[in-house]
């Protein structure tokens, strides 16, 4: 077992929290010092109340999901004998309506972008299994209900 920190802070500043008419900005602290801004997104909170320049949960949740599918695919790929220079994934998060009041990201996609090297590269039957196990094997999809899916293997 390991335990992993984050901070949120956040506080009023100017504006009407009764009203709802108040910042959502805040920061993200992160184990090892690392702080993002954060902030929920236009999409849910419009402008001014919210900052398109800061992460929103949405975000950060499909990028743990992404970084996580990486991670394992890496070191499965490795393990595998490929090799790999470059991983790229432009993923997306969908936040949808599952109940009146209530939203969730449903599903995430996930489309890497993967740069091998070497004279062993995998077989479309062997990239897709690669993808499977690091779906089976991510610590972050084990972790949530939502559907995650691989698109552009094999």
């Amino acid at each position: 077992m390991s335990v992993h920190h984050a901070t949120v802070d956040w506080t009023l500043g100017d504006g009407d929290f009764a009203k709802g008419r108040y910042s959502r900005l805040h920061t993200v602290s992160f184990e090892g010092g690392l702080t993002l801004p954060g902030s929920a997104s236009p999409a849910v909170v419009p402008l001014p109340w919210s900052s398109a320049d800061a992460v929103d949960p949405e975000a950060l949740f499909t990028a743990a999901l992404s970084a996580c599918h990486m991670l394992t695919f890496l070191d499965l790929a490795r393990q595998a004998g490929f090799f790999i220079t470059a991983y790229r994934d432009p993923a997306e998060g969908f936040l949808t309506r599952i109940a009146r009041g209530k939203m969730a990201v449903t599903k995430v996609v996930l489309r890497p972008d993967i740069a091998w090297a070497g004279e062993k590269r995998p077989t479309g039957a062997e990239l897709t299994d690669l993808h499977h196990r690091a779906h089976e094997t991510c610590f972050i999809a084990n972790s949530v209900t939502t559907e995650v899916v691989v698109e552009g293997v094999g």
